[in-house]
């Protein structure tokens, strides 16, 4: 699906087109949703070069994900998407060409439905293409500041939960997620971080004051946030060695229990092992009271062996 954006008056309309269709003027933003083989064929009339397929936009080098050529500015942006509990990211490819930016995305991104209600109630004024670019850029940092937040109160439930045996599985698989959902949130950090810089580098003599001072803030934001996802991670860590020393201190406590045990019933073991012998000459075995006098013994023993341990505070 292919999704116009037409400039009138700072106002943003939405016209969805099909591979028959011409470019609407004044457009600012063309936004290729999956793609099929016939509006690919379409947007290769846009590119004098290829248009970039899903490999491209997996690609982890800098040359790879910001650069110029012939097309115009490229930049490869790293989308974090929550879906339930988990997060992953989400890459997406920016063009900006003179007062057009096109972007081409495999999967759905919660930020341009956000960007697409903000356009119906008339909350999102624009003058260019770059504007929107940036528009998206900046709710990408609002929402991994969210996504932070949210990181933080999640991890101050698990943290009451540590302690709680029947809580430590669901506890741990929540910890999982909440180290993938960090990783995802650093990682388009980072991105966003190297795609503000390429911008401003790129762009310095077609931006406007306020989209350069506009930048300087959102790489604020960002070197602001970085901090908090390594102190994620710490928390994280800290309490996955937490509940992993709990869980061990309660096996300790299940060890110590047989341990003790077996310790309180060596000495009626010992006693029964001795007269469990097959000797002839054993004069206990003629006595008429040995054998309740062997269970006394035992009994004793074992209780004996108890109160010691009591004593001296193992049990």
């Amino acid at each position: 699906m292919i999704t116009a954006y037409i400039l009138n008056n700072k106002v943003l309309d939405i016209v969805t087109l099909g591979p028959d269709d011409i470019v609407p003027d004044n457009t600012v933003w063309l936004d290729a949703y999956k793609p099929d083989t016939a509006e690919r064929e379409w947007l290769t009339g846009l590119f004098l070069e290829e248009v970039p397929d899903k490999e491209e936009l997996d690609d982890i080098e800098a040359s790879a994900r910001f650069y110029w050529d012939t097309d115009g500015l490229h930049i490869h942006s790293l989308f974090p998407q929550r879906i339930g509990r988990d997060t992953k990211g989400v890459h997406v490819s920016f063009t900006l060409r003179n007062n057009l930016l096109i972007s081409i995305r495999e999967d759905d991104i919660g930020l341009v439905r956000l960007l697409r209600h903000y356009m119906r109630q008339d909350r999102l004024e624009v003058e260019d293409a770059l504007d929107i670019l940036l528009e998206v850029q900046n709710l990408k940092v609002e929402y991994l500041s969210d996504l932070i937040e949210d990181g933080y109160k999640t991890l101050e439930n698990t943290a009451d939960q540590i302690f709680e045996p029947d809580q430590i599985n669901p506890m741990l698989k929540e910890l999982m997620a909440q180290e993938e959902a960090n990783g995802q949130i650093r990682l388009s950090l980072h991105d966003t971080r190297r795609a503000l810089r390429f911008l401003k580098r790129s762009l310095r003599q077609r931006m406007s004051n306020e989209q350069n001072k506009w930048i300087d803030e959102m790489l604020h934001d960002v070197e602001s946030l970085l901090p908090h996802t390594q102190f994620l991670f710490d928390k994280i860590n800290f309490q996955l060695e937490a509940s992993m020393g709990v869980t061990n201190l309660e096996q300790n406590k299940v060890i110590k229990i047989f341990s003790v045990a077996a310790v309180i019933f060596l000495p009626p073991t010992l006693i029964a092992s001795i007269y469990g012998m097959n000797f002839g000459r054993m004069p206990e075995l003629a006595w008429e009271y040995g054998y309740p006098l062997s269970l006394v013994l035992m009994v004793m023993s074992s209780l004996g062996t108890g109160l010691f341990f009591k004593r001296k505070g193992w049990l």
